[in-house]
C-alpha cells in the first residue's frame, strides 16, 4: 500500500509539469517564432522517510529544453521581418536586463530609434548593447544579420552600416525556456548571458517570419492522452482509499 501511494503521487506530480508544457504549446500555436519544449527527462529521486531506504520514484526534471525544429514560414515582404535559419537564435535584452535569446523576428523601431521585437524586447548588437537606428530611413537586414540604413530622400546614396545583430548557432548548446519565455543556455540557467556560437554559420532570411513549431493537432492529441492518464491516476488513488478503509474495518472487527 505504501509503495502504491508514493507511485501514484509521483505520477500526479509529473503530470503537473506535463500539463503546463502542453497548455503552453497550445496557447502559442500562432505565436511568431514560438518553440515547443522537448520531452522532459526523467530522474530517479529517493523518496526518503522512515520506511524502506531503497524507495525511489521516477520524476520529471522540470527543465524546459527548447526544440529548435523549424516552424512554417510566411513571406511578408517587410524588410524588418526576419526568419532565423537552422538553429540560429538572436540576442535580446530580457526585462531584468540580462542577455537572453529568441527566435522571434518581427522587428520594429520605436519613436526613440530603439530596435525591438514584436514582444517588446530590445534587440542586441554584437557588442551586447541594445541597437539604435536612425529614424526616418529605410532599414534592411542582410543574411548575416548586418543592418543597413538607406536614405529614402537620396536613393542613389550608398547604404550605411548601422549594426550587427547578435546571432548565435545553438546546434550544440542546450537552451532552456526562462520565466519571461526567452531562451538561455542550460549552463547559465537563471543568470542569463551570452554563449559561444556553434560550428554552423548563423544566418537570417529577410522578408519572412517563422511561425510556431507546435502542431495544433499533435498538441490536442497530447492533451487528450494526458487527460486519460490523469483520470487513471485519480481512480487508482480512490481505489487505494477504499482498500485502506476496508483494511481498517477488518482490523477493528478482529
Amino acid at each position: 500500500m505504501d509503495r502504491l501511494i508514493y507511485t501514484a503521487v509521483a505520477a500526479l506530480e509529473s503530470h503537473n509539469v506535463t500539463r503546463a508544457n502542453i497548455t503552453h504549446s497550445l496557447a502559442n500555436v500562432s505565436t511568431v517564432g514560438f518553440k515547443k519544449t522537448m520531452a522532459l527527462a526523467e530522474m530517479a529521486v529517493n523518496v526518503g522517510g522512515n520506511a524502506d531506504s531503497t524507495r525511489v520514484q521516477p520524476r520529471n526534471e522540470g527543465k524546459e529544453f527548447i526544440d529548435l525544429t523549424a516552424g512554417p514560414r510566411q513571406t511578408t515582404g517587410r524588410n524588418l521581418d526576419i526568419a532565423m535559419n537552422e538553429e540560429t537564435v538572436m540576442g535580446v535584452q530580457a526585462p531584468n536586463g540580462q542577455i537572453a535569446f529568441t527566435r522571434r523576428g518581427d522587428l520594429r523601431v520605436t519613436t526613440e530609434g530603439l530596435l525591438e521585437t514584436g514582444q517588446g524586447h530590445a534587440v542586441l548588437g554584437e557588442g551586447g548593447d541594445p541597437i539604435t537606428v536612425p529614424t526616418g530611413q529605410a532599414l534592411n537586414v542582410a543574411p548575416d544579420g548586418t543592418i543597413f540604413a538607406q536614405n529614402e530622400l537620396d536613393p542613389n546614396a550608398p547604404p550605411v552600416l548601422v549594426a550587427q545583430l547578435m546571432l548565435r548557432d545553438a546546434s550544440e548548446t542546450p537552451l532552456l525556456r526562462r520565466q519571461d519565455t526567452l531562451f538561455e543556455p542550460e549552463e547559465l540557467a537563471g543568470e542569463g548571458g551570452d554563449f559561444d556560437t556553434g560550428p554552423k554559420s548563423t544566418s537570417v532570411t529577410s522578408g519572412s517570419l517563422e511561425g510556431s513549431n507546435a502542431n495544433p493537432v499533435e498538441v490536442m492529441v497530447q492533451l487528450m492522452d494526458f487527460t486519460r492518464k490523469f483520470e487513471s491516476q485519480v481512480k487508482i488513488i480512490a481505489e487505494m482509499k477504499k482498500l485502506d478503509e476496508s483494511g481498517a474495518t477488518m482490523i477493528r472487527g478482529s
